[in-house]
């Protein structure tokens, strides 16, 4: 319990997590596949330690960049995915079976069932109805109309708490996102020090 002005009623079964990283990823970029797949062991690893949750924010840009729908309803997609608890299982199977960004085929409805299926443990009629309704494509639309008007760039971007990370994409490891997770978890808790 902290000091200070008293009591507090609500008492956490978990301390608060001190970092949240905010990922912004395309579904037909290849860029974001390449991210998500060569930070897929180093975000596991950073989940487990307690010190860090993922907020992934989808974005569409690429069907602007290379015409269709795909990116849009992939997203949805893996909205609906999420309704069930099954986001990054849904997403990995996205960036094992992304066409080329210039194919469209992400917005196939089978295709995205299929995907929906090989993620396994995933309610396909409940599924199947979130799509075809286009439950998520506010959310979607929401998300990506928010990045455009933040003026991030291209996907992948990643925020640490709300800001961009100090080293430019380019120069980012997995270590070096250790790192600096550590860094931002050792600064929160210093900062929340009386």
């Amino acid at each position: 319990m902290g000091s200070g002005g008293g009591t507090k009623l609500d008492l956490p079964v978990r301390p608060t997590v001190p970092v949240t990283l905010t990922v912004y990823e395309d579904p037909r970029s290849p860029q974001s596949r390449a991210f998500a797949q060569q930070y897929a062991a180093t975000f596991s690893h950073l989940l487990a330690s307690g010190q860090l949750q993922i907020n992934y924010r989808l974005v569409t840009q690429s069907d602007k960049q290379y015409g269709g729908s795909g990116a849009k309803e992939a997203a949805a997609a893996a909205a609906c995915a999420e309704d069930q608890g099954r986001f990054a299982q849904f997403m990995d199977q996205v960036w094992q079976h992304q066409p080329a960004p210039a194919n469209d085929a992400l917005k196939d409805r089978n295709l995205l069932t299929g995907l929906a299926k090989k993620a396994g443990k995933i309610n396909h009629d409940a599924f199947t109805l979130c799509v075809d309704r286009g439950q998520r494509n506010g959310w979607v639309a929401q998300s990506q109309s928010e990045f455009a008007a933040a003026g991030l760039g291209e996907a992948p971007v990643v925020q640490i708490n709300g800001r961009p990370l100090p080293v430019p994409p380019a120069q980012l490891t997995p270590a070096k996102l250790t790192s600096l997770v550590s860094d931002e978890a050792q600064r929160v808790a210093t900062a929340a020090t009386p």
